[in-house]
């Protein structure tokens, strides 16, 4: 009797191993499934993260190229009086709002319409990121195609005005050349313009 008792427990054991067996891989299958779930959950999160950081980068981008290119327009600007105030030369700034395009070049013929390629200081062109909407001039005068000329002598700007711009949003902003104290600023939205007298009667020789 002793031995047939302990072949049945042997057996007992054995079946009892081989369901704590497939019960346990049963549980590491469930485990598995489980992880592989949250597994794509994270990759979904990553995703979207990685999505909105580049639509920001892309509009800190645009943003960037707006700015430098609206920096190195006033700066031209501010170049061309700086230089007349310094020495008795003239310089010119020209806006071609046709071409999208501006030049910086010192005066050294009697003929103002005629540009020298030996004149030319430094040019430019504007992009869609940065483009000119119109100039207009403290006399009133006012264009939105063709070409605006500021020029600067000694004595300062022959006459101001506004230069105003526009980004990919259709957002404004203006450059406004100031004859009073030769200040070149940028401020946003379409300002309004102080008006002065006709640019004929203002020495800027």
């Amino acid at each position: 009797m002793i031995p047939t008792c302990t072949a049945q427990t042997h057996t007992n054991r054995l079946m009892h191993k081989a369901s704590v067996v497939c019960t346990g891989g049963s549980r590491r299958h469930r485990t598995s499934g489980f992880t592989f779930t949250e597994l794509v959950v994270v990759i979904v999160i990553i995703s979207l993260f990685v999505m909105l950081a580049q639509l920001n980068l892309f509009g800190l981008l645009r943003r960037s190229k707006f700015k430098a290119q609206v920096q190195d327009f006033v700066s031209t600007l501010r170049m061309a009086a700086t230089a007349a105030a310094e020495s008795d030369r003239r310089y010119e700034v020209i806006i071609d709002i046709t071409e999208q395009s501006f030049l910086l070049r010192e005066i050294t013929s009697p003929d103002l319409a005629e540009v020298l390629e030996e004149e030319i200081i430094t040019s430019s062109y504007f992009s869609e990121n940065c483009r000119v909407v119109y100039v207009e001039f403290d006399d009133s005068d006012f264009t939105n195609e063709g070409k605006a000329k500021f020029r600067a002598g000694r004595a300062g700007w022959q006459y101001g005005g506004k230069i105003v711009l526009a980004d990919e949003k259709e957002q404004y902003y203006t450059v406004v050349v100031n004859r009073l104290n030769r200040m070149v600023v940028l401020q946003q939205g379409d300002i309004e313009l102080l008006k002065w007298k006709a640019r004929e009667d203002i020495p800027w020789s």
